[in-house]
């Protein structure tokens, strides 16, 4: 297992070449300390763990790693069903580089008329939302199951599920925290 800093956990989800609306996520509240977990996973892609807090409000730091190369029936279990229309979340390509102006307006062109499907057919959000996912071209996008003030049962049953990892991202992540003074709040 390779701890690595958390954008570039991102970018190895990014560049994998498997369906797009393939990946499901469980996050929410660390079980101590400040931050978040966060769990991304493909069936194809396997399973990604990552730690972040907030140095300040314009940056996030953490560390991550992938604990598992498939995700089986047992760990895909944690995560919710591809069909769970409660929450989502998708990954926006950072790299990529702004398209020709003839590209730019083909791609804002089928954005608008996947807007204005929507908007004349009784389609649900998430519908919408995967659509315009799939418009914009998000590498990776689906359900999520988050909570940003307490740690849902998914990710505790995760963390106990891969104890090691979790320890190894816990040390590694509080070494961040230490270095960043981020637990002395503002002086």
């Amino acid at each position: 297992m390779r701890v690595r800093e958390w954008q570039e956990i991102l970018q190895d989800v990014i560049d994998r070449d498997v369906d797009p609306r393939g990946w499901r996520a469980a996050g929410g509240r660390r079980a101590s300390g400040v931050g978040e977990d966060l769990y991304l996973g493909h069936r194809k892609a396997g399973l990604y763990h990552l730690k972040t807090y907030a140095k300040n409000p314009y940056q996030v730091r953490g560390v991550g790693t992938r604990v598992a190369r498939k995700l089986d029936d047992e760990i895909g279990s944690y995560l919710p069903e591809k069909d769970s229309r409660e929450g989502r979340f998708a990954v926006r390509n950072p790299t990529d580089e702004r398209p020709e102006e003839k590209e730019a307006k083909a791609r804002a062109k089928h954005l608008e008329e996947v807007l204005k499907a929507h908007a004349d057919a009784p389609t649900s959000g998430a519908d919408l939302f995967d659509d315009v996912m799939e418009a914009i071209e998000s590498p990776a996008f689906g359900p999520m199951d988050f909570d940003g003030y307490d740690r849902p049962e998914s990710v505790g049953s995760l963390s106990e599920t891969f104890e090691e990892s979790e320890k190894l991202l816990n040390s590694e992540l509080e070494d961040l925290i230490d270095e960043d003074d981020v637990g002395r709040g503002f002086q």
